[in-house]
């Protein structure tokens, strides 16, 4: 057997050509693709604390029964958030 890209005469049973290198047949798995870059559960918690901190100024310095719940809404959608975030981590195999 010849070598495709240099024409050396290689043995029928090699893998690669010994003169350049050149791989003799096709690769047979594809390498995996590269992992996202994880992301720091510190940062996801730190970034909860600011907002459940923003919820609780905004309840105590708003009056009135609106302020209110839209501080509880806020709070609450900081909850759904962090635990949307926990879901999906855990189906990408973290």
């Amino acid at each position: 057997m010849r070598c495709r890209k240099c024409g050396t005469e290689i043995a029928d049973k090699a893998l690669i050509c010994y003169r350049c290198g050149t791989a003799v047949d096709e690769a047979a798995a594809v390498p995996p693709e590269g992992r996202r870059p994880r992301q720091s559960p510190v940062l996801a918690a730190l970034a909860l604390l600011v907002l459940a901190l923003a919820a609780l100024f905004m309840g105590h310095t708003a009056t009135g029964p609106l302020p209110r719940a839209l501080t509880w809404g806020v709070a609450g959608l900081a909850v759904v958030v962090a635990a949307w975030r926990v879901i999906a981590a855990r189906r990408a195999g973290r």
